[in-house]
Order: structure tokens, then sequence, then C-alpha cells
């Protein structure tokens, strides 16, 4: 009776593309999120931030009252000129994006903000600039588990899935191979894993009468994470073409990417009517593992590198489980450490670094402890480095684990910076707070030692009360700003001045948190 349910002999079972989603170019990876809201990732398009030779940028559909799919919107917010893929919430408020830019592959934590996702940090997970060319994951509900898919040394096949376990706030392990009931000799890509029914879905090209990549259920059958059931192909979703990159909206409805229809191009799919899942229920554990093959052995964490497949001779040992958090003992507190970069380039760039204590200068070295900071009363941390527009970061900003990532503006026509720090009294033009000044200060500083720029200061506002009021009292604070500037040496005509209102918001205005960001100084070098 299941076999009723096959796609290709029921007519209630028609495949769809989510039409507004789709467009001539690959569109993949396929990412729910809530709230109506699907993550891809398009390919070569033109309006990618890095233009038709741009990889891959982060693209997003919303499913309407009606069930209609709304065209696809460019999120420039998540995406570079490089290859950009989400992989999944770790929670409601974090969202984890895979970016590969001038060969370096990380993974960066984006916190929401109103409509809107900002760069929080980058995380730690050791060994992954060691797979070869694209990769693919998800994260697992709940955030603890990585599923990545890639090619790397000591593999099965071309891709095979791996498994990283969450280890601390952004420290990952190191991925682990699934084993080779899981990976074949050809490809294995878009894993997505449920925990609920410890089902693995994933993406083949290894398995018997493959026709393209299909997609194959696997079972977790104990506690190791090599031990899994025989993957079965899922005859409902599976087409001649090639499946991959599967994603639940819920318990009874899938978006997943298929080339059936697209020149060997791959569109976003689902079911043209809701229809019952047939979902393989009856799982057999192999008969035997295959021998001599490759098994990942290492434990998830070290304490000393270790290459990261080891030959072993058949029959395979069993996989050390991966550690869960809890297990993993609090370290010692270690000194901060910084990695700085160009923001638009993604590439370290060397720095200064002097403690503050409001507007006084503390002298300590860069990589000090933070409750040495707190003793010696720092407030905040000024990162500088020539041709860029200093950063102030507050002393609760710094990582006590990891990396402090500061991604610095350089001052070149046509970049801009918000001074998020500078505050008017409500409803006012007039300055306001010890903040306030020191963060002008600092400003008007980096402006004298660079003589030729050019800036333009702009005033916003929310889009609440009078718009012509409201762009009124834009102009006139973006006109209190320069008067500072001005005030601490600032060649005035080198200083020009536009107030915009409400006219130009960055988030949604819906909530308050949305307007607060939208109230902002805005600085734009013009030259």
């Amino acid at each position: 009776m299941l076999l009723a349910f096959c796609i290709s002999t029921t007519e209630a079972q028609q495949l769809k593309s989510l039409s507004g989603a789709n467009s001539p170019n690959d569109d993949t990876n396929p990412v729910w999120i809530g709230n109506n809201t699907l993550f891809f990732t398009r390919a070569f398009h033109p309006k990618n931030t890095g233009g038709k030779t741009d990889p891959g940028d982060i693209w997003m559909t919303k499913k309407d009252q009606n069930g209609t799919w709304t065209e696809a919107t460019h999120r420039p917010d998540l995406s570079s000129a490089g290859y950009d893929l989400v992989l999944g919430l770790e929670d409601v408020l974090t969202l984890l994006v895979l970016r590969i830019e001038n060969n370096s592959k990380t993974i960066q934590q984006y916190s929401k903000f109103g409509q809107e996702w900002n760069f929080l940090r980058m995380v730690n997970l050791p060994g992954l600039n060691e797979f070869e060319g694209l990769i693919s994951g998800r994260v697992a509900h709940g955030g603890k588990l990585l599923f990545l898919a890639g090619k790397k040394p000591g593999g099965y096949g071309n891709e095979d899935i791996y498994l990283s376990e969450k280890t601390g706030v952004i420290d990952w392990s190191s991925p682990v191979n699934l084993g080779m009931v899981i990976n074949g000799s050809a490809q294995e890509m878009g894993p997505y894993f449920d925990p609920e029914s410890n089902l693995l879905f994933y993406s083949s090209s290894s398995h018997l009468g493959a026709t393209g990549k299909d997609i194959l259920i696997a079972k977790k059958m104990g506690e190791a994470w090599d031990t899994w059931s025989k993957p079965e192909k899922w005859e409902q979703i599976s087409t001649k073409g090639s499946e991959a990159s599967i994603t639940f909206l819920s318990k009874e409805e899938v978006v997943w990417t298929s080339t059936q229809n697209s020149d060997g191009y791959a569109d976003l799919m689902t079911f043209s009517q809701p229809v019952p899942l047939v979902i393989p229920s009856d799982f057999q554990v192999p008969a035997a593992q295959p021998s001599g093959g490759l098994v990942k052995a290492t434990p998830a964490i070290q304490s000393k590198p270790e290459s990261s497949v080891q030959a072993i001779s058949s029959p395979a040992p069993k996989q050390v489980p991966l550690k869960s958090e809890s297990s993993v003992t609090d370290e010692a507190e270690i000194p901060v450490s910084w990695l700085v970069m160009d923001g638009k380039l993604k590439i370290e760039v060397p720095f200064s670094l002097v403690w503050q204590k409001g507007n006084q200068t503390i002298s300590l070295p860069s990589e000090s402890k933070i409750s040495d900071l707190e003793k010696a009363g720092v407030t905040s941390a000024k990162i500088s480095s020539k041709g860029y527009f200093p950063s102030v970061l507050p002393l609760s900003d710094l990582m006590r684990k990891g990396k402090t990532v500061v991604l610095l503006t350089k001052a070149e026509a046509g970049s801009s910076v918000i001074l998020k720090d500078v505050n008017f009294k409500v409803g006012t033009a007039e300055l306001e707070g010890e903040v306030t000044q020191n963060t002008l200060k600092e400003i008007a500083d980096f402006l004298l030692n660079q003589p030729n720029l050019v800036v333009r200061i702009n005033g916003h506002t929310d889009n609440l009360g009078d718009p012509t009021l409201s762009k009124e009292l834009s102009l006139q604070r973006a006109t209190a700003v320069r008067n500072y500037l001005v005030s601490n040496g600032v060649n005035f005509e080198k200083l020009r001045i536009s107030g915009w209102g409400g006219s130009k918001p960055i988030a949604s205005n819906a909530t308050e948190a949305g307007r607060a960001k939208n109230r902002r100084v805005e600085l734009v070098v013009e030259n």
C-alpha cells in the first residue's frame, strides 16, 4: 500500500517548485527557521554581493497565509563575495552561517536584532579548513550537533558526512566521519538529522541503483555515531534527477532541492498539495560492517592535534562516542586574544590596542585576562588600524574563551560606519553622555589624521511622528555632530550633512528594538 503514494503514479503528489523562490541559477540548501521564513543559497546571480561570479549568497522567501511562497529577496546582511550557506539556528536568536572566501572556510554566528541579522563572532571548529571545495551541512534541532558534508583526506569517496559537537559558547569538536554504513564510494551531501526520531536524511549517489543523487534515510541504532541502520531510499521524493538538502517545515511538510525539471540546475521543490509523508519505518541493522575501510577513531575532543582519519584493519573498531557538553571541564582563565579583520574583505589587518577607563588610557598588555582588566577599572578597548575607522568595544563584548573578532571599516569612498554610541536627549539634537563625547573625540582624532577625507554625516530617525519634523530633527542632529567635530579641530569644509528622517530604515519599525536601530547617525566617506 505504501507504494501507492509514489510520486510517479499519484497525481495528488505532483511536485511543484517554490515559484518565487527559484531562478535560472542554482538554488540550493533550503533551511526553514520558523516564522514562515526559508533561507537558501543562490549561485551566480547578478544581485549577489560579488555579482555574477559570486558562487553563493543567502536569499530568503516567506510563505504567506495562503500558502504561497513570496518572491525571493537577497540578504546582504548574511552574504559576502564568497560562498555563503546557512547552517541553521543554534537557538531562536543565533544563526550559524558557513562562509568560504579567499580559500578560507569559517563558521560565523549571527545574532537577530528585530528583523535583521548582525554578525556576532566566528566560532572555533578545528579541522574545518581540511575540507576541500564546497561544504554542505546543517545544525540539528537543539543547536548541539552540526553535520557537515565535504571532501576530506582519508574519506571513503568524494564527499562524506561528518559530525561535530558543540563544546562551548563558540567551540565545536573536530569533525568525525560517520562511518562506512552512511558514507560510500561516491557522493554524500546535504545532511539533515532529527534528534527526536534519530533519523538522518541525506543525499547520496553511492547506493545500488542510484539515479543521480537520491534522498536516503538511516536511523542511529546505538550510542556511538558510527552505528546506523541500513540506509533506505526515500521513494516518495526521489526522481530521475538529483535530490538533496531536505528541510522540514513541520511533520507533514517538507522542502528539498531537485534537478528534475531544470536542465541540471537545482530548484527548491515541495508537493503541490499537502500529502502524508511516507517515511520508511522498518530499519535494519547491517549484517556486517564492510571491511577494509577507513574509520575515524580519534575522540571528538583532543589535547593534541592528530590526523583526522586513521587506517584501520578489518574488523573496524567501535567509534568513540562524542563527549557531551556537560563532560567538558572548565579551563583556567586565559588572556583575551584578538582577530582583527577588514570588514569587507574578511582578511586580517595589523592593529594597535589601547585600554580605556572612561576617557583615560590604562597601560596593560593587549592580551590581558578579563579579571585583571576588571580590577584595573578598564571599561573598553580601542582597536585602531591605519586607514580604518577605529572601533571601541566595551569590556562586556570581549570573549573569555576564543578570539574576540573585530571587523573594521576602511576609510575609502563609499564606505560607511554607524556611530552606535552617539546619543541625544530624547526629542532633541543635544548630545548626551560622556560615552557620546568620547566616541566623537575618537572620530575627530581619526579624521585629523586623514585630512583629505570628505565625510557626509547622515542623521536618521524612526518613522514615528510627523515626517517633516523627523527630517528636521535628523538634520539638526547631524549638525550637532559636525559642530562637535569642528570644535575638536576637524576642517569644516570636509564635513557635509544630511537629514533623512525615517525614510531610510535599516530595521523593522514594528518593534522598539528596530526603531532604536533606525535612530542613528552615520558617517559616509564621499572622497
